[in-house]
């Protein structure tokens, strides 16, 4: 039987979840098992990490499965490492940004204005660039196991 062209609604949405709590966990593991402080924020930082492993698998799916159809295993295990490890991150950083950005924008200018666009611009260069310093090490060495247990499952399941 042929596969289908597009994942089952069971993978889709009930991995979305997993991975969303995957991320969650990560974040909680990194704070408390590695003793990576936080602010009082923690309950906020995992709902984003969690939000941003549901969009990352959402969006990554389909892309996978694109790749699925052509390639070989190596070529689907580095698809599963690759979309899913960089859209995972850039939702949580997306979503970091907005966070951060709405937080700013009470001192912000006015919309449509030049200064507007500048402040924009070095709001989310800020916010990028503080997630990087000390968004990213929540995602490790747990949310990178679990990207490469994940991946490899997947690969093996794709044959």
């Amino acid at each position: 039987m042929p596969r289908s062209p597009l994942p089952s609604v069971l993978l889709w949405m009930g991995g979305s979840l997993a991975w969303a709590l995957a991320m969650a966990a990560s974040f909680q593991l990194s704070v408390h098992l590695f003793g990576r402080a936080t602010s009082s924020n923690d309950l906020a930082l995992t709902l984003i990490y969690a939000a941003g492993g549901l969009i990352g698998w959402l969006v990554a799916l389909p892309l996978i499965y694109l790749v699925e159809r052509r390639g070989g295993p190596q070529t689907v295990l580095a698809a599963w490492l690759l979309l899913l490890g960089i859209v995972t991150v850039g939702a949580i950083a997306g979503i970091y940004v907005l966070q951060y950005r709405t937080f700013y924008a009470h001192w912000h200018a006015p919309f449509p204005s030049r200064i507007w666009v500048y402040q924009q611009i070095f709001t989310t260069a800020s916010a990028l660039y503080q997630f990087a310093v000390l968004g990213l090490r929540h995602l490790l060495p747990v949310g990178l196991a679990m990207l490469l247990v994940l991946s490899m499952m997947m690969a093996r399941r794709s044959r």
